[in-house]
């Protein structure tokens, strides 16, 4: 069963990822925040992280740097998944560690395909 964490403070973004990403199969879990989805990263390691960026308490370039730097998470695929749709968002989601980049609006077919591919490796 492949486990999908879903982090947005948008419960509408959390709700619709949820849905388009159920209708394949995959577990989901969310986070409201940073700091929730890293309390539930110590506990479940998913086989993959969508990540919002604008987020209260800790954002989404945090989370992702540190899910990068901790040998016990590092390979874990990060989608970031954003309205900051900037070229300069983009760049610097990367260099956080991220290995996706999403920007909001998006296509639910976009999504999964990137999702697809990530999870093969």
């Amino acid at each position: 069963m492949t486990t999908v964490l879903i982090v947005d403070d948008s419960m509408t973004q959390r709700q619709l990822i949820s849905k388009i990403l159920e209708q394949y199969g995959l577990t989901i879990l969310v986070a409201t925040d940073g700091v929730e989805a890293w309390d539930q990263l110590q506990h479940t390691l998913p086989d993959i992280v969508v990540l919002d960026i604008i987020m209260p308490r800790m954002n989404g370039y945090e989370v992702c740097r540190k899910i990068k730097t901790d040998p016990a998470m590092q390979k874990v695929p990060v989608v970031l998944c954003s309205s900051k749709a900037e070229e300069f968002d983009r760049y610097w989601g990367m260099k956080q560690g991220a290995d996706a980049y999403v920007s909001k609006p998006f296509q639910p077919k976009e999504l999964l395909s990137i999702i697809q591919k990530l999870l093969q490796g």
